[in-house]
C-alpha cells in the first residue's frame, strides 16, 4: 500500500510572508497548479478553504514567481 508523504503544508500567508509578496499574486500566479504540482485546499469548519503548499509546491511557488520577476524587468 502507497502512502502519501506529505506530513506538513504551508499556508498561502505563511508562503506570502515568507517570500515577501502579496497572497493575491500568489493565488494569482498558481491558479493552473494541481495537486501533483504541490498545491491543496485545506478546509476547516469556518472558512471556504485556504491554499496550502507543501515542499514542492513553496519550490514551485518560488520558480514562478523568479519567472514572473524575470518578465516584469524585461518590461521595465
Amino acid at each position: 500500500m502507497q502512502r502519501n508523504k506529505v506530513h506538513h503544508v504551508y499556508t498561502i500567508a505563511h508562503v506570502a510572508k515568507t517570500l515577501g509578496v502579496d497572497e493575491d499574486l500568489i493565488h494569482n500566479l498558481t491558479v493552473g497548479l494541481e495537486p501533483e504540482d504541490g498545491v491543496i485546499w485545506v478546509y476547516g469548519l469556518e472558512d471556504d478553504g485556504t491554499l496550502a503548499f507543501t515542499d514542492e509546491g513553496v519550490e514551485e511557488v518560488e520558480l514562478i514567481l523568479q519567472e514572473y520577476n524575470r518578465i516584469n524587468q524585461s518590461k521595465s
